[in-house]
């Protein structure tokens, strides 16, 4: 009694002095987060605004919206009721059922083996013991079967997932509208990679983590029921019931916070990817320090949220191991004691200590894992609140790719405060227009030149082209020149009035930087285009040879190593090779109409004329943005915007001013 009376003040003490840890973090927290907002009033007002707005919208609480939610996504990851996601489902299920059944034989034939050795049976010791070792290899077989079928499903999820949201994110040109058009998701790559992962991985623990405790908890009330009666398993599930209603209310910030954390992930990749990307412009600018200065801001965002959420965790922990843990060892203890207790219990009035001991063993041991298993329950309410948080950033991603899909996007307009007479005559909405697609015309008729923030460029804009007629467009910069060829090229939606113009693939873009993608030489000229694409027209590597003898890159073919050679094309390439062989790239698709932005810049004046020819040779019909007198030859027709929204359209005569350099 002394010993124990000593553990018991040992214990309190301890548990004393974690409570006072605990309160004191709950305090450094609550401070935290007073001076996190604070910091946000003062100077961040704006951002402030956002959040709030994003907090509302972001809704991540365990509640019907997420069953809902969980219940769609699932859908897309077990599409049939037949399939390979089923069977993982069913073998994870029967290995379970398996394991249970392992753990009861195994309290069983342990507390034999212990009733053994108290009561010096050598040969029922040998006997258990020897079960055991026989039943060694089975076990380890089942848990690894577990395993297994728990990592091939979380695969199997993750390649649904993936490949349906990859699937809606590169139908057209949502990819584009995503970053440009609509800004409700800041960092799809995030979400797409790591959120999609996780999310997977956090479905299926938590499919493993409640149905082996539900599991248990129906068998091993089976066993005690018989044993020690209905009420000890009845004051168990009433103690879950109530013990999880009261832990899910403290979790409920962990689904926000579960937001929170993997957007400040996104944006903190966001910005070492920008340094990846522009390093030689940053470098130039000696811009180093700056960048570090920005990186080091969101860095610290990150890392103040995250020891929040560690704060938050470390509290919510101590207060799920008490509940869900040690107060359900408790009431376990006080379960499995009252039949031992009870001196009027006719159950062992006969019998004898052994078989006290015995009993006790078996029973106690199976309602400790039953309490077990329902902390575990209990606990993956955590999870299951966490899981809330991903499936709400999953869920608002593939929101955003069907509002896309259909033509919706939403965006913060900032030219809204432009004089309202302007607004009455022209209504923002776009996709009111009408797009007709007809072979070797392009016509705008009462075309609005908006962006899609809402800035007005052109009010009324009507001219016509047909093919042979090359256009050059011309005016300052900001004018509309690359949003003209945003609307043509259907990036941007129409404000109103009718385009007519040919299908998306009779029109062909080349941009003053043109983009080179991972693959071989002869993927740089066949872009997008594959292989088996440019066997089906019929095209020769001969035939791509003289596209490149076209623009004067022949000498690449030997220089690379030949059609099948692989390199970084983007640093291999200098600037005038890349625009050179993005006019190969034009050659070899011959579309009706190319748009050509600044894409001869680099290339000498001998070079470009030859291409324009070849151009007009071919039939391709041009639309140019130059700022290069000598290009006024190849062309028939100017388009002339002023930026202040008045535009001219006619034809080049030899009284035509030209203007450029």
């Amino acid at each position: 009694m002394a010993a124990y009376s000593k553990y018991l003040t040992v214990r309190h003490s301890a548990i004393a002095g974690a409570s006072a840890a605990a309160c004191a973090l709950l305090c450094l927290l609550n401070k935290r987060r007073a001076a996190a907002q604070h910091g946000t009033r003062s100077g961040k007002q704006a951002l402030q605004n956002n959040e709030q707005k994003e907090g509302k919208k972001e809704r991540a609480m365990v509640d019907r919206v997420f069953i809902k939610r969980i219940c769609r996504i699932l859908k897309i990851m077990v599409p049939r009721t037949f399939c390979k996601e089923t069977g993982y489902l069913l073998l994870i299920a029967v290995m379970l059922v398996v394991r249970t059944y392992c753990d009861i034989w195994m309290i069983q034939n342990g507390t034999v083996i212990e009733s053994a050795i108290i009561g010096r049976s050598r040969k029922d010791f040998k006997k258990y013991l020897f079960n055991f070792i026989a039943a060694m290899p089975a076990i380890s077989l089942v848990n690894n079967f577990l395993k297994y079928g728990l990592n091939e499903l979380k695969l199997c999820f993750r390649v649904r997932l993936t490949r349906y949201l990859y699937e809606e994110y590169l139908k057209a040109y949502t990819y584009y509208k995503m970053g440009n058009l609509d800004n409700r998701i800041a960092n799809p790559d995030q979400l797409l990679t790591q959120d999609v992962e996780k999310f997977c991985n956090s479905v299926v623990d938590l499919y493993s983590n409640l149905s082996k405790p539900f599991l248990d908890i129906v068998l091993y009330i089976f066993k005690l029921t018989s044993a020690i009666g209905a009420q000890g398993p009845a004051s168990m599930m009433a103690y879950l019931i109530i013990s999880g209603f009261f832990l899910t209310r403290l979790r409920r910030p962990i689904g926000k916070m579960t937001i929170t954390e993997q957007k400040y992930e996104g944006e903190y990749r966001y910005v070492n990817s920008r340094l990846i990307t522009n390093s030689e412009e940053i470098a130039f600018y000696n811009g180093n320090l700056r960048e570090k200065q920005t990186i080091y801001k969101t860095f610290r965002k990150l890392v103040e949220h995250l020891h929040n959420f560690i704060l938050f965790r470390f509290s919510m922990g101590f207060i799920d191991t008490i509940i869900a843990k040690y107060l359900a060892t408790v009431v376990g203890y006080l379960v499995v004691s009252r039949p031992f207790l009870n001196l009027a219990d006719p159950r062992h009035q006969n019998s004898t200590h052994a078989e006290l001991l015995e009993d006790y063993y078996q029973s106690g041991r199976m309602l400790l894992r039953m309490s077990q298993a329902l902390g575990r329950i209990v606990l993956a309410g955590r999870e299951m609140t966490r899981l809330a948080g991903f499936t709400a950033r999953i869920t608002e991603l593939m929101q955003v790719l069907k509002d896309l899909n259909s033509g919706k996007y939403q965006r913060t307009m900032v030219s809204q405060e432009k004089d309202a007479d302007q607004k009455q005559a022209l209504p923002l909405i776009p996709g009111s227009g009408e797009i007709i697609n007809t072979d070797n015309l392009i016509k705008f008729d009462h075309v609005p030149l908006v962006t899609p923030n809402g800035d007005v460029l052109i009010q009324d804009l009507n001219f016509e082209v047909r093919s042979g007629a090359n256009v050059l467009i011309c005016g300052p910069n900001g004018c509309g020149k690359s949003s003209l060829f945003r609307v043509l090229g259907e990036l941007w939606p129409l404000f109103g009035g009718r385009l007519t113009k040919p299908v998306r693939g009779k029109l062909f873009y080349v941009p003053q930087r043109p983009y080179m993608t991972l693959g071989t030489l002869r993927d740089q000229v066949i872009y997008p285009d594959t292989l088996e694409d440019q066997r089906k027209k019929g095209i020769s590597d001969q035939v791509l040879k003289e596209y490149l003898d076209n623009v004067q890159l022949g000498q690449i073919l030997e220089r690379e190593g030949g059609w099948d050679s692989v390199q970084d094309w983007m640093d291999v390439l200098s600037g005038g090779e890349k625009q050179r062989m993005a006019m190969a790239r034009l050659f070899y698709h011959k579309p009706q109409f190319a748009i050509l932005d600044e894409c001869t810049s680099a290339v000498s004046v001998d070079v470009e004329g030859y291409i324009y020819s070849h151009c007009r040779k071919v039939g391709i019909t041009l639309f140019t943005v130059s700022h290069r007198k000598s290009l006024w030859k190849h062309h028939d027709f100017y388009l002339h915007m002023d930026g202040r929204g008045n535009y001219e359209f006619k034809k080049i005569t030899e009284d035509t001013v030209e203007f450029g350099s």
